[in-house]
């Protein structure tokens, strides 16, 4: 049963049409008199609950009504009906503990979609079954390990996949996340439709609305066509965001607007469009810190992570660097041409107690650059050894200039312009140097007037 609590005689015969229709079982309150009522009698599935009951529209009766509702009943999912004029409302109902919120006008596919979600997240999780058994329900190819914690969140995407949930992975750098975002559009019902795959720390701020919803001819001075955005791109199917912790003020505005009404306007027009996609974020950023500090739109945040998965690293499931290497050097076989690869178990030994800050992406890495540079088929803990980059030492800091001679901001220009000249002002290799993304270049770039192309 659905509880709609809504003051708005238009809204609930709307609501219960809609509803209806759909083969819920739906029961109407005017307020938290009659919603007490109904509760009293029955547990709902779950409770749609618009924010005003009177002439006050601070909102303050529907926070009571949520805050009383999650103590009778804490297991029902709420979802916040809201005006777009009163997000931080609904931000502070997020707080309270409600599972999603929907602005009015909506849309009705969209309203079913997350009522859908949120009874299908409800349901009572079921111990973590084992790899075998996972592998015989979903599609995880290309994830590799046992470990109880890895198990743990493949469950977890079995039973959030074929939701449309919007999922935030979160996790160290090289732990897997672009893979965790795939397995959840293969376990889809989108797994047909398009995937769509966007770096945002690569995009400057100036090209957002571009890349994200296109543009048409003449919106600006090299617009010569028009050119089809990512959003449209992955319409019916999924959109992977990437490095969403990079997103300065202004972008975050311009994508909680698509993905709060599911409608853009491509750059230089007019014309609204409307898209069905899923959202699926990562970020290795803590987006809480950066929310408590300002950095990142807090309404944006809860609007991104109804699911949240934040993957371990490498160093927490050490049990799965064997599995890893095995799988790594089986395809290498392959690619190589060299069938009797193998890794000694000395080696194998040696290799599970490295400490790999970059998590899996290095650890193919070095086994890679071993099977390269080996000659034996029997890679040993030396040739493994020897592609361990080795840490800074005190001779390898003597080019530093003396304390005092030079600004922070002196020395970070002067990297830049030195950086920029050795790679021939190609920005993805300079950003990569310098270890950050090309959007924190591009503002640096832009901060010092340093002069650059953008890359396609």
């Amino acid at each position: 049963m659905l509880l709609i609590i809504d003051d708005d005689i238009a809204i609930q015969t709307s609501l219960a049409l809609l509803f209806r229709k759909e083969g819920y079982d739906v029961r109407l309150a005017d307020g938290p008199f009659e919603a007490r009522a109904v509760l009293d009698e029955e547990t709902p599935a779950l409770v749609l609950l618009d924010m005003n009951f009177s002439v006050d529209t601070s909102g303050n009766d529907g926070l009571r009504l949520l805050k009383e509702i999650r103590e009778r009943v804490p297991n029902v999912p709420v979802i916040l009906i809201t005006g777009w004029g009163s997000i931080e409302l609904a931000v502070e109902g997020m707080r309270a503990g409600a599972k999603d919120f929907i602005t009015k006008p909506w849309q009705n596919e969209y309203l079913l979609q997350a009522v859908h979600t949120a009874l299908n997240l409800s349901q009572t999780k079921t111990a973590s079954p084992s790899r075998q058994k996972l592998d015989q329900q979903f599609q995880f190819d290309n994830i590799v390990g046992e470990d109880a914690k890895l198990l743990e969140i493949l469950a977890t995407i079995g039973r959030v996949a074929p939701t449309d949930a919007p999922v935030l992975i979160t996790g160290e750098s090289g732990t897997g996340k672009e893979l965790i975002a795939e397995a959840i559009h293969q376990n889809s019902r989108r797994k047909r439709q398009p995937f769509v795959k966007v770096n945002l720390g690569g995009i400057s701020a100036t090209l957002f609305e571009s890349e994200l919803f296109g543009h048409v001819r003449g919106a600006f001075t090299d617009a010569k066509t028009d050119r089809v955005g990512r959003f449209e791109l992955a319409h019916k199917g999924s959109i992977f965001l990437d490095e969403i912790g990079d997103l300065d003020p202004a972008s975050q505005v311009k994508l909680l607007r698509v993905l709060q009404d599911r409608t853009f306007e491509p750059l230089g027009s007019s014309k609204p469009r409307t898209v069905d996609v899923r959202v699926i974020c990562a970020t290795n950023r803590n987006l809480e810190e950066m929310v408590a500090k300002g950095q990142f739109r807090e309404d944006l945040f809860y609007r991104i992570n109804l699911v949240t998965v934040k993957l371990p690293a490498l160093r927490e499931r050490p049990g799965d660097i064997p599995l890893l290497v095995q799988y790594f050097v089986n395809n290498l076989k392959t690619i190589y041409g060299r069938p009797d690869l193998r890794v000694s178990p000395a080696a194998m030994k040696w290799l599970k107690q490295l400490s790999l800050p970059g998590n899996i992406r290095q650890l193919k890495n070095v086994v890679e650059r071993t099977v390269l540079l080996s000659v034996s088929d029997e890679l040993q803990a030396e040739d493994f050894q020897g592609q361990i980059a080795q840490p800074v030492t005190q001779d390898r800091l003597v080019s530093l200039p003396a304390v005092g001679t030079m600004t922070l901001d002196e020395m970070e220009y002067q990297m830049i312009v030195r950086t920029m000249a050795f790679h021939q002002n190609r920005v993805a290799k300079v950003a990569r140097a310098l270890g950050i993304t090309r959007f924190a270049l591009y503002r640096r770039l832009e901060k010092f007037s340093i002069p650059y192309s953008v890359e396609e």
